[in-house]
């Protein structure tokens, strides 16, 4: 579960095992974990789950995930052998 991006108290990471699954990314960041779909095509995401999040929270991750969409696609599609684009 390689980290990607650690920020704000944020850790951005993948399962190295969901090779069936779109392009995400999971954070966590004490007790609110989250998963994002990372929409390449329409530069968007959309929730796959979101546990404890307060909406400040959310707010705040949402903005990491598109301050740095383009390099957590790349680093999915890196990790994953370019599958599922």
């Amino acid at each position: 579960m390689p980290t990607i991006l650690y920020t704000h108290g944020w850790r951005l990471f993948f399962y190295a095992n969901e090779r069936n699954e779109p392009p995400h990314i999971h954070a966590r960041k004490g007790d609110m974990e989250c998963k994002y779909w990372l929409l390449v095509d329409e530069f968007d995401i959309e929730p796959a789950y979101e546990y404890g999040l307060n909406s400040s929270a959310r707010r705040e991750i949402r903005q990491i995930i598109f301050a740095d969409f383009d390099h957590l696609v790349a680093e999915y599609q890196r990790i994953h052998g370019g599958e599922n684009e």
